[in-house]
């Protein structure tokens, strides 16, 4: 039964907490393509004979191709169903990787990588969808988890994925995942369906009051046109995209930085490098920081939550300048980048199901993920060109702290009022009733 189907019949709903399941297991499988990237961009620069900034062109291709794309995803999720759109975005997950591994040519590897994003961008886009509608009394929570489980993904798959490029060839490592990660996919997406049309949870009259003391909610859910029109979207976009080109840095360039400094081979602890210390660690702590901050939004605000946060990361790559060329504190301090960036995918979902409703958060949302894309141009190839007209890491780190310390700046001076404003307005002019009404 598709999300029509449940919508249309009298069959009880399903536990929302088996949906959130799925979708996080659907999420940690299209994890690799953006995660365990900088795992393939060295064997990738030598097989193909190119400069890293001619590999990280596929990142950024996959970036803009996995974002820019999602608004018409999430459209297609809501005529089509979610079973439809996933399925196929599963099946484009393992091609691509399956193909990767196979090509000869640049031109090759970005179309291929392309074609993932397409993908990964249709499954994330319709998980974190389905978040935003089942949980709108743990709206952050939820995302958190959601989004959670794409930065932790890769903790569990890097270790045999950098293991299978060291002993069997980056190829046989993108074939043998592909095929891994576009089945799980595939599956489970049969298992997976929207709350009915009207749907709110029990006790939802009771939990209302209760959540708009923390976290301002939209009385009204405005369509994506609606949304477009408000400036309040427009200030979100740009801070997601200055938070989104510190974090997208690191996960390019880490294998490349390391390498710079020798950290590929310095052992630290246990027999492991501390590029693969922190590779683990930094997944982890990018699954961990989604739901952690997002539970922290629901408690002290979303705009509160974005400055602490924003503020941490741009602290922790200022440390990072220090003392990246030590071994243990690049470890612990790319972790702490993770940690502080990675509650963007948690935040920003949960703001715009606030600021503008729940009905039409999936394609609201999948026009604010595009800030991510945006963001990706200069993570990836842009970083790389800097390093090759500089010669050094530490311009494209002090850009990166920058736009943390503005994005912050900007949360607690400007979002949050903005916020504030417009939901006191808006409950002037409706009224809170026993859910959230639709717009007129």
């Amino acid at each position: 039964m598709d999300a029509k189907e449940l919508s249309s019949s009298k069959t009880r709903p399903p536990n929302r907490w088996w949906v959130l399941a799925g979708c996080i297991v659907m999420m940690m499988a299209i994890a690799n393509l953006q995660y365990a990237w900088t795992l393939f961009t060295t064997p990738l620069t030598k097989s193909l004979s190119a400069k890293l900034s001619a590999v990280q062109i596929a990142f950024t291709v996959f970036i803009l191709t996995e974002t820019w794309l999602v608004p018409f995803e999430g459209y297609l999720i809501d005529k089509l169903g979610f079973r439809i759109v996933c399925t196929a975005g599963g099946l484009l997950v393992g091609v691509s990787w399956i193909a990767s591994g196979m090509v000869d040519t640049l031109m090759g590897l970005y179309i291929w990588y392309a074609i993932g994003g397409v993908g990964a961008g249709a499954v994330y886009g319709g998980c974190m969808g389905m978040a935003l509608k089942w949980f709108p009394d743990k709206r952050g929570f939820a995302a958190g988890c959601t989004a959670g489980s794409y930065g932790f993904g890769t903790a569990l798959t890097v270790l045999p994925i950098l293991y299978m490029i060291n002993t069997q060839g980056y190829r046989a490592a993108f074939v043998v995942w592909g095929i891994i990660q576009g089945i799980i996919v595939m599956v489970i997406s049969q298992f997976t369906v929207a709350p009915p049309k009207g749907w709110l949870p029990e006790g939802w009259e009771e939990k209302v009051v209760k959540i708009q003391a923390r976290v301002q909610q939209s009385a009204v859910s405005y369509r994506p046109a609606e949304m477009l029109r408000s400036g309040t979207f427009y200030l979100l976009y740009f801070m997601m995209a200055l938070v989104a080109f510190g974090g997208l840095m690191v996960t390019a360039q880490l294998r490349p930085i390391a390498t710079t400094y020798g950290l590929d081979k310095r052992v630290v602890l246990l027999g492991m490098t501390a590029l693969a210390m922190a590779l683990m660690l930094d997944r982890i702590l990018n699954g961990l920081t989604r739901p952690f901050w997002g539970w922290v939004s629901d408690n002290i605000g979303r705009y509160n939550t974005m400055a602490i946060a924003f503020a941490c990361e741009g602290l922790a790559i200022i440390a990072l300048l220090n003392l990246v060329h030590r071994p243990l504190w690049f470890v612990i301090l790319t972790g702490l980048t993770f940690f502080a960036w990675g509650e963007i995918f948690s935040l920003f979902p949960a703001a715009i199901g606030d600021v503008f409703g729940p009905e039409y958060a999936t394609t609201n949302y999948g026009i604010q993920y595009t800030a991510k894309g945006t963001a990706s141009v200069f993570a990836g190839w842009g970083a790389a060109k800097i390093l090759e007209a500089t010669g050094s890491w530490i311009p494209v780190f002090w850009i990166a702290v920058v736009c943390d310390l503005l994005a912050a700046t900007l949360a607690i001076t400007c979002l949050k009022p903005l916020v504030a404003r417009k939901t006191a307005k808006q409950r002037r002019e409706v009224g809170l009733a026993a859910g959230i009404p639709k717009a007129a």
